[in-house]
């Protein structure tokens, strides 16, 4: 596998230059194809309150334009910062689709899919929902989370690979072998209850780490105790490890008609402060 197609969801909030910049960083090592998708938020309720005067007959087609106007911007800005000594083959893709739906149907078009993280506190990126939990669940594709302070220097760095012998985690680890070859180390780490002790044998560590190695990625392996919660021991043992980057399994369940992530898998993207790659 190889990240022939990337594609980088784009909004209008302050944190997306540095996905941009993680995005343009990456296309640039692979020598992928970078896709800059911009949803407008005509179908998002993006508009804010002042933004268009009076409420006449015009207002639609005034919020239209000014939709328009707004994510062109956007598009200028990516174009600007993904310039540098070396070219990135890129387009940008405006589209009226509400942002979910835009960043799961487009990123079944490309190889990995970069997303914020969602931000409470900020208006324009809660406008798109619950998207990196959505672009999970539903895209078929691997994201990348990005959280706000991310800078794309830190990518490279150590890596941890979440490994409960699962099919999430396999699906995870297998998605994410082009980042892993550019990491300076690899280790894979499997968290276990207590009173849940788990062998090296009954999670295929040795076959696991022998498969990475026949990719060009020689890893290892250490196993810890989660007295808390899963989430927090990861998120606990990344910090410790100055780990760059996460590879977990986007772990879901049905509930009613919908799909949802499982409890571990919404902890971490809500609390982690370094990049997170998901596939469910």
């Amino acid at each position: 596998m190889n990240l022939g197609t990337i594609l980088v969801h784009l909004d209008h909030s302050e944190h997306c230059a540095a996905r941009i910049e993680l995005a343009a960083t990456l296309a640039r090592q692979h020598g992928s194809h970078l896709i800059g998708l911009v949803p407008t938020g005509l179908f998002d309720g993006t508009i804010p309150a002042d933004a268009i005067a009076g409420k006449d007959a015009d207002f639609i087609a005034a919020s239209s334009d000014y939709l328009r106007v707004r994510a062109e911007g956007v598009a200028r800005t990516f174009k600007k910062l993904i310039q540098g000594p070396r070219a990135v083959s890129c387009e940008v893709r405006l589209v009226d689709q509400p942002s979910v739906d835009a960043v799961v149907r487009h990123g079944r078009t490309s190889d990995l899919v970069i997303v914020g993280q969602t931000q409470r506190d900020d208006a324009d990126a809660m406008t798109a929902g619950d998207l990196p939990a959505q672009a999970i669940l539903h895209g078929g594709r691997p994201v990348l989370v990005v959280p706000p302070a991310e800078t794309s220097r830190e990518l490279g760095k150590n890596a941890l690979v979440a490994w409960d012998g699962s099919r999430e985690a396999a699906v995870a680890t297998r998605d994410s072998l082009p980042l892993l070859s550019k990491a300076a180390s690899v280790t894979l780490v499997s968290l276990y209850r207590r009173e849940a002790p788990r062998s090296d044998g009954e999670l295929l560590i040795p076959q696991t780490l022998a498969w990475l190695l026949r990719h060009g990625i020689e890893a290892r392996s250490e196993q810890h105790v989660a007295d808390g919660g899963i989430a927090d021991a990861l998120l606990s043992h990344a910090a410790g490890s100055d780990a760059g980057l996460i590879i977990v399994g986007g772990y879901g369940h049905a509930r009613a008609r919908e799909m949802v992530l499982g409890g571990v898998t919404r902890e971490l993207l809500e609390r982690m402060d370094v990049p997170v790659l998901m596939a469910h």
